[in-house]
């Protein structure tokens, strides 16, 4: 029992850290893409080629695996990575920002839920309803048009996020998270170099706009997807989707702090809304 109970806790803070640290991202690929006017798929790309590379450098030569399961596993992931991505993106040019984030990362608690979960307890219901709860309060925008566009594009990046939940929570040997993160980021971003080059990819040689780049790469990228990775060996997949809903609380955060952005009433209560069903979700009863 005093091992199980530091596991989960390991797994907890390693799920937590992952979505805060993709709050950031939201903010970095915004700012890459207006100092350096890139398209939001260029910006993408090299968010997972740079990521990859970064996650390369940090397995120390160790070298990525090269059985054929653990080869299988960097197509998928690879794939899923591209997949989402591009989905999000689309979504968003198609919708906004807000819309589009809401609704995937709002939908992927819900569709790893039904994939995964046989007996539906009290407590995985309260918590992904209160997910939802709190995302609708936190982006809530009365009188905004709904883009059906936009929507389909933001439900299958969800569905591509939970499949990638779902297929990494199954450990291969000899494939840890960081080797999985990297493998799976650079597969992504060569996948996706073809649509990303179509829409221009020429980065202007700044220190700024560079410095932006390894941001993006390294921390929301590299070492969130690690972390997310690792938490999810220690943490049923469920957890690991809820725990991305940190993402458009910590980039909503963010933007009223830096960048002076006013968050109403509403948006406040739909925050302390998201903390508390994550609470419930981090801290539910084992069953017996």
């Amino acid at each position: 029992m005093s091992l199980v109970l530091p596991t989960r806790a390991r797994s907890s803070a390693a799920l937590v850290l992952a979505g805060v640290l993709w709050g950031t991202g939201g903010l970095a690929g915004s700012l890459l893409a207006r100092r350096a006017g890139l398209h939001p798929l260029a910006v993408a790309d090299y968010r997972l080629l740079v990521g990859g590379a970064v996650a390369t450098l940090l397995l120390k030569g160790r070298g990525l695996p090269r059985t054929p399961e653990a080869l299988r596993r960097t197509l998928v992931v690879g794939g899923l990575f591209a997949l989402f991505q591009a989905s999000y993106f689309a979504a968003v040019a198609l919708s906004s920002v807000s819309v589009a984030t809401m609704t995937t990362i709002g939908a992927a608690p819900v569709v790893v839920t039904l994939l995964s979960v046989r007996k539906f307890r009290r407590w995985t219901v309260v918590s992904v309803a209160g997910t939802l709860a709190g995302l609708v309060l936190l982006q809530w925008s009365p009188g905004q048009a709904i883009s059906f566009g936009g929507l389909g594009f933001a439900l299958l990046a969800a569905a591509g996020f939970a499949a990638l939940t779902l297929v990494t929570a199954k450990p291969v040997e000899g494939l840890d998270p960081l080797s999985t993160t990297a493998s799976g980021c650079l597969t992504g971003g060569l996948l996706l170099l073809p649509v990303a080059s179509w829409s221009g990819m020429a980065l202007p040689l700044h220190a700024d706009v560079l410095a932006t780049v390894c941001y993006l790469g390294a921390v929301p990228t590299a070492l969130a997807y690690a972390a997310y990775l690792r938490g999810l060996a220690g943490a049923h997949p469920v957890l690991g989707a809820l725990s991305a809903v940190l993402e458009p609380l910590t980039a909503a955060v963010l933007s009223a702090v830096l960048l002076g952005e006013r968050l109403s009433g509403t948006a406040w209560c739909g925050a302390a809304v998201l903390v508390a069903a994550l609470a419930v979700g981090y801290w539910r009863p084992e069953p017996r």
